[in-house]
C-alpha cells in the first residue's frame, strides 16, 4: 500500500510594510532579504514592492513587502499602507537617536488605524556594523521592545546580520494571528486593493519622469 500523503497546504500570503525614518536602510534591508544583495546606492524618494516566498517552520509563506522609502511626507499614503498591511517592520538606525524616537509615533498610528494593540511588529535597529558610530544603546532598544511587547533585533543590511531573522519573526507572528482567525484583510470589508495600485501607479509615473531627467542628481548612501 502506498504511504498516505499529508494534506497539501497552500502557501499563506501576507502583506508586510517596512516603515522608518529616511536613511535608516529600509530599502537595503528589504533588497538584502529578497535578492541577497547589498545596494550601495538607491533613490530614497521611491517606494517599491517586493515578493518573496520563504519557509517558516515547515510552512510556505509568500510575502508582499512594501518598502515605504520616501513616503514619510505623504501621510495619506502611509495611512493606506498601515490599513492594508498585516505585519510591520519598524526600522531605525543605531547611529541615529532621532530615528528611534520617530518609531513611537509610527507604532501609535498603526495601532490607531488597525484598532488592535497586538499588531504583528518587529523592531529593527539597522546598521549594526557601524558600532563605532552607535548613538542608541542596546539597552534602550530592549527597553522599548519590552514596553511595546515586540521583538527587537539589531541588524546590518551590509553584512546581512539578522536580516532573515527579522522577517521570519514577523512571519511567525502573522501566522499565529492568521491561525487564530484574526486576519486583517478578511475582516476589513472596506479594503480596496485598487487603492494601493492607484498610488503605486502614480508614483511609478513620477519615478519614470525623474529617471528621464538628465540633470537629476544621484543619491549615494554610505
Amino acid at each position: 500500500m502506498a504511504p498516505r500523503q499529508g494534506r497539501y497546504q497552500p502557501a499563506r500570503e501576507f502583506h508586510v510594510v517596512v516603515l522608518g525614518a529616511g536613511g535608516v536602510g529600509k530599502s537595503c534591508l528589504t533588497a538584502q532579504f529578497v535578492h541577497n544583495e547589498w545596494i550601495e546606492s538607491y533613490d530614497p524618494t521611491i517606494e517599491d514592492s517586493y515578493r518573496a516566498q520563504v519557509a517558516v517552520d515547515g510552512r510556505q509563506v509568500v510575502l508582499e513587502i512594501l518598502d515605504t522609502a520616501g513616503t514619510e511626507q505623504f501621510v495619506a499614503m502611509r495611512d493606506l499602507y498601515m490599513k492594508t498591511g498585516q505585519g510591520f517592520l519598524l526600522v531605525f538606525s543605531i547611529t541615529s537617536a532621532s530615528s528611534l524616537t520617530e518609531l513611537a509615533g509610527l507604532r501609535d498610528e498603526i495601532i490607531r488605524i488597525k484598532d488592535d494593540e497586538n499588531v504583528p511588529i518587529v523592531i529593527c535597529g539597522n546598521k549594526a556594523d557601524l558600532e563605532d558610530q552607535r548613538c542608541v544603546p542596546r539597552t534602550k532598544g530592549f527597553s522599548i521592545s519590552q514596553r511595546w511587547g515586540a521583538p527587537y533585533y539589531e541588524a546590518s543590511a551590509r553584512t546581512k546580520t539578522n536580516v532573515d531573522e527579522v522577517f521570519i519573526d514577523l512571519c511567525r507572528q502573522m501566522l499565529r494571528k492568521d491561525d487564530a482567525g484574526e486576519g486583517y484583510l478578511e475582516e476589513d470589508k472596506e479594503y480596496d486593493p485598487y487603492s494601493i495600485s492607484y498610488y503605486k501607479k502614480k508614483r511609478k509615473q513620477r519615478r519614470s519622469d525623474r529617471d528621464r531627467d538628465p540633470h537629476r542628481p544621484k543619491c549615494v548612501i554610505l
